[in-house]
């Protein structure tokens, strides 16, 4: 069974940074496309950063130039280095792995970026 665990999300002030980590079992996943989207309270699910198998790597506008996604095939490991994290960055920032019609879904790691 193909499970996504997050980690590493928690409490920083603004200007602070994070790294989260989203690990998969249960496959493999180097083909498989890696993302990070986050959904604020109210909002939708938006797509924050995706890192595709082959290493192209795309960001939102709202957090490019801040952030930076990787990925450890030998792990099943992507990461997410946020950087100078601003009060809007608050959200649930989920995993997610896709490749042609599968898609999974961690269950969500809170950040919260207040003083």
């Amino acid at each position: 069974q193909v499970q996504l665990v997050e980690s590493g999300g928690g409490l920083v002030q603004p200007g602070g940074s994070l790294r989260l980590s989203c690990a998969a079992s249960g496959g493999r996943f180097s083909n498989y496309d890696r993302a990070w989207f986050r959904q604020a309270p109210g909002k939708q699910r938006d797509l924050v950063a995706r890192i595709s198998s082959d290493g192209t790597t795309i960001y939102a506008i709202s957090i490019k130039g801040r952030a930076t996604i990787s990925r450890d095939n030998t792990k099943n490991t992507v990461y997410l280095q946020m950087n100078s994290l601003k009060p809007k960055d608050t959200a649930v920032y989920y995993c997610n792995a896709a490749w042609v019609t599968r898609r999974y879904w961690g269950q969500g790691t809170q950040v919260t970026v207040s003083s």
